[in-house]
């Protein structure tokens, strides 16, 4: 849950890097909510309205958690719209984000302590 709040306050920071643990564990507990959101509107039966509100909390955040991720592999934040590509975009997104950290210094920030 820590790496989730970390994520969270750092709402829009898009400079620095994100480790493999920091981005995965924020996806599990965005897929978490998510899955209880569904749950509670399934159970209530009302239309989607918990899950939207929830979407565009964690819009943003998702964007910044991916894009620092991708600086932690050495690569730009705006490889994030090779997932526009049908199918093949989502694919090679879900692959790059799956890479090992570089452990030397890149041009984005100093390496994180790999855990």
């Amino acid at each position: 849950m820590k790496w989730y709040l970390h994520v969270l306050k750092n709402y829009a920071v898009f400079q620095g890097r994100a480790t493999r643990k920091e981005y995965w564990m924020f996806v599990l507990f965005n897929f978490i909510i998510w899955c209880v959101l569904s749950a509670i509107e399934l159970i209530t039966d009302m239309p989607p309205f918990l899950r939207i509100v929830y979407l565009v909390a964690v819009f943003i955040p998702s964007l910044a958690v991916t894009a620092r991720r991708l600086h932690d592999i050495g690569r730009s934040g705006w490889w994030q719209l090779i997932s526009i590509i049908p199918i093949a975009g989502s694919i090679c997104l879900f692959i790059l984000l799956c890479l090992r950290s570089e452990s030397q210094l890149n041009r984005f920030d100093v390496p994180n302590k790999v855990a």
